[in-house]
């Protein structure tokens, strides 16, 4: 972790690759997590104002970031054995999880969208969860790059609350996330740890917090491409997605 006496320079923090008057890894306080999280980020996400994934890595004891576009396999991406049957995707389809079950932030979907008959049973099997980083274009061409993301159980969210983001970034659906809180979700249900999400979303917030600070000093600037300018696939039309993915 930086160290905290370390001086200020202009160059990015090696770890989330922000601007040191946006960096907040020094505060980050670290989280055990019991099920395994690995985000796979397109290479052309260029987010690293307000971007998320490497927080959340950087937070969790057992989180892995893979940039790239294709992995061979589940245990290629994530650098150990791995049966992608005991894995999770964060679905990319236009099931909404408030209508399937409405009492269910987090819910297990079959290849044509319906629940899964036993959410309980499904959220037990589960030992990590994919996530995709980058914009819808470049979500779904992850997904289409590595096929075998169709052998992983899928999960769909039904978060409670907007985003965190706020007017920081376009957001035209209420239930879109940023990858970290997305993460934070998943974990807090399918491990029964609502700290988990807690400790995350901490961290989030302390990040929102230092940019609308830089957004009020105008001495201070605000980094190239405002957030707010660059919707993301979380934000996009599920229908749309929907006709455009596979089923398993």
């Amino acid at each position: 972790m930086p160290n905290d006496s370390a001086p200020e320079t202009d160059e990015p923090c090696p770890f989330c690759l922000k601007p040191r008057t946006l960096c907040v890894c020094a505060e980050i306080v670290p989280v055990a997590n019991r099920i395994a999280l690995l985000i796979l980020q397109h290479p052309q996400e260029q987010d690293k104002t307000l971007g998320t994934a490497r927080l959340a890595v950087r937070q969790l004891g057992d989180a892995t970031l893979r940039v790239g576009l294709s992995w061979p396999s589940l245990a290629n991406a994530l650098g150990r054995p791995a049966d992608p049957q005991r894995w999770a995707v964060l679905y990319l389809g236009s099931a909404k999880a408030a209508t399937l079950l409405p009492d269910r932030e987090v819910v297990a979907i079959n290849g044509k969208g319906a629940p899964v008959p036993d959410q309980a049973a499904a959220f037990r099997a589960i030992e990590g969860i994919i996530v995709l980083d980058g914009t819808w274009s470049q979500a779904k061409t992850l997904w289409w790059r590595n096929p075998w993301v169709l052998k992983c159980q899928r999960v769909i969210l039904g978060p409670q609350r907007p985003s965190r983001y706020g007017k920081l970034r376009y957001e035209p659906r209420g239930d879109s996330l940023s990858t970290l809180e997305a993460a934070a979700l998943l974990l807090r249900h399918l491990e029964d740890r609502p700290e988990i999400e807690t400790a995350l979303v901490s961290t989030f917030e302390r990040l929102l917090g230092r940019y609308r600070l830089m957004l009020a000093d105008p001495a201070v600037g605000v980094p190239a491409e405002h957030p707010a300018k660059r919707p993301d696939w979380r934000a996009r039309s599920r229908g749309r997605r929907l006709r455009a993915l596979p089923h398993r």
